[in-house]
């Protein structure tokens, strides 16, 4: 938790997961929320918070939320249902994790006498997610980057409209795997990570996968589990959604298969679809949290795919990073479309779906949700079998794209009624890591100073 990224810059994986049996299963059915996610987590969290503690931060986290559900399920028709994971305070599923994970590092700094140095990406949602989640916190900072330009105006506001002298917004003139990229050149210098006490609040941290491996088995109980299957399709750009679903049903949740869902930045669709992952440019698009060619948390997927062989795969990454493609085998291929179908959506479809969703049932979906509910219908395997579509954002947080698509702007909640006149704060750069080491360092050496964790 408190690393994040591993020092070899390696990603941080259970060495086997936790086996929930049918009995246990069974045994979490309607029970709250929060009583859920306590039985979930506990296995990975071990000894570091007791019992009460861990109870304690759950609760508070999730006090924030504006349902005491905190991820209703909503259903459709025909099997179809919504998964409603954005009534945190930022209005995306980030929430989830996010505002837990914020507790959990205070917690644990507070008790070491420490502090710690938060940097990292964003492609719109994880950002103000994290910044909400560690606001006015005298043991953490952070740093959050953020490509110029390529955010819709609510994510920039929700980020960059804090200003808790904690917080620093950065905004890189690049695309969000440029700032991926320099997040994680911080890390890999180990001297300046050491320096600053770097950790990681990005889906590279297993902390936040986690914390969303629980909505997946909520969901799962309310639609039958352990009894019945059910089937996930989960709009994605850095995989660690996705991912998270996939360790639920590593650790025993009946998951007939999942869709992942992607917008024209196609490279998670085109591996499943060939075997081969080759990166291109990153264009543009309604929805612009999933405009993503390099998923950090693939990666971990991969990790099984090369025969939990971690050499072998790092030699993998190497190659793909200086040639832009990476082939699997067909046996490795032929195991993962078993659990795994991919679709694209472009912008056009995307419009398309919010409106054909908004006609159909009356319900108003975000450019990544329309992304989701399209490719979901195009992949389902069995209509018997439940499909959970993961509504992953609030509409008002696009309201340009659900405009387009409905001919109605869709209204922020209250809370954020004046975002748009709160004051700006936030700091240009260019695609540098030693602009951004620079930066790092002059705002760090103008703090007082305070004891650091080590990492």
């Amino acid at each position: 938790m408190l690393a994040g990224l591993a020092r070899d810059g390696g990603l941080y994986l259970p060495a086997e997961w936790p086996l929930f049996s049918k009995a246990e299963i069974a045994a979490l059915k309607g029970k709250p929320y929060r009583e859920v996610a306590y039985r979930v987590m506990q296995p990975f969290v071990g000894n570091t918070f007791d019992e009460m503690t861990f109870r304690r931060l759950i609760a508070e986290a999730y006090a924030s939320f504006d349902v005491a559900d905190v991820a209703p399920l909503k259903p459709l028709d025909d099997n179809l249902h919504l998964l409603e994971l954005f009534h945190g305070p930022t209005l995306a599923f980030k929430d989830v994790a996010l505002q837990l994970l914020g507790l959990m590092l205070d917690r644990t700094l507070s008790q070491r006498h420490a502090h710690a140095t938060i940097v990292g990406a964003t492609s719109g949602d994880t950002g103000s997610a994290a910044i909400e989640a560690v606001r006015d916190r005298r043991t953490i900072d952070i740093f959050m980057l953020h490509p110029r330009g390529r955010v819709s105006e609510v994510q920039r506001r929700q980020m960059t409209t804090v200003l808790a002298p904690n917080v620093h917004n950065i905004a890189v003139q690049g695309t969000f795997d440029d700032c991926q990229d320099l997040a994680k050149a911080c890390f890999n210098d180990l001297d300046f990570r050491d320096r600053h006490a770097l950790t990681a609040v990005n889906s590279i941290n297993f902390a936040r996968v986690m914390a969303q491996i629980v909505y997946y088995f909520w969901a799962a109980l309310k639609l039958g589990a352990p009894d019945k299957p059910v089937a996930f399709a989960v709009p994605s750009g850095n995989f660690g959604n996705v991912y998270a679903g996939y360790a639920a049903k590593q650790m025993g949740l009946p998951v007939s298969h999942f869709v992942i869902a992607t917008n024209t930045n196609d490279i998670l669709a085109r591996f499943f679809e060939t075997g081969t992952m080759t990166a291109s440019e990153v264009v543009p698009t309604y929805s612009p949290s999933m405009d993503i060619q390099i998923s950090s948390n693939f990666e971990r997927l991969l990790f099984d795919l090369y025969g939990r062989d971690g050499r072998a795969l790092a030699d993998a990454m190497t190659a793909f990073r200086a040639t832009g493609t990476l082939k699997v085998g067909a046996n490795a291929l032929g195991n993962v479309r078993e659990v795994f179908d991919a679709g694209r959506l472009d912008d056009d479809g995307t419009l398309a779906a919010i409106a054909s969703c908004r006609k159909r049932y009356g319900e108003t979906l975000d450019p990544h949700t329309a992304v989701g509910y399209a490719v979901a219908q195009q992949h389902r395997r069995d209509p018997s079998v439940p499909m959970v579509v993961l509504a992953t954002a609030h509409p008002a947080k696009f309201p340009d794209a659900v405009q387009k698509a409905t001919g109605e702007r869709p209204v922020l909640p209250p809370r954020l009624a004046d975002l748009y006149q709160r004051t700006e704060r936030v700091d240009g750069l260019p695609n540098d890591v030693a602009a951004l080491k620079e930066l790092i360092d002059d705002r760090m050496a103008a703090l007082e100073s305070r004891p650091r964790v080590r990492t």
